[in-house]
């Protein structure tokens, strides 16, 4: 799973939401580390739709333009749920091995650089 899809999911699980309501709720759960641009959200939303992850819940209409609002579906949330325990046992598979590596490394300290490097939920986007 896409890390663009991973967080449209996340964004939908609580209510449905407009493209730019996913967009804002994405920003907002990733603290900032995830910018989707508006082509990248709705080709992953027409991915999701026709993988049975998300349905259109209505359409309204907003200052002469239609919204779409997306939901959650059962099937979504269970891959979202299933991606999410995939991903924290890859945290934690990484956190044993470095807690079991600093051992022998004789106390010293590995960096790349003092950088922080950015998170990665789900992969590329």
């Amino acid at each position: 799973m896409t890390q663009t899809a991973f967080f449209v999911l996340v964004a939908l699980t609580d209510e449905p939401r407009h493209g730019y309501g996913i967009l804002q709720e994405v920003d907002s759960l990733s603290e900032g580390r995830v910018q989707l641009r508006i082509g990248s959200l709705y080709g992953a939303l027409d991915r999701l739709t026709e993988d049975e992850l998300i349905e259109l819940d209505r359409e309204e209409a907003h200052q002469g333009r239609l919204r779409r609002y997306y939901r959650l579906t059962d099937e979504g949330e269970a891959a979202l749920s299933e991606e999410a325990e995939r991903m924290a046992e890859g945290a934690r598979t990484a956190t044993r091995r470095v807690a079991a590596r600093r051992p022998a490394e004789g106390g010293r300290k590995r960096s790349a650089g003092g950088r922080r490097r950015p998170g990665l939920a789900g992969g590329g986007a």
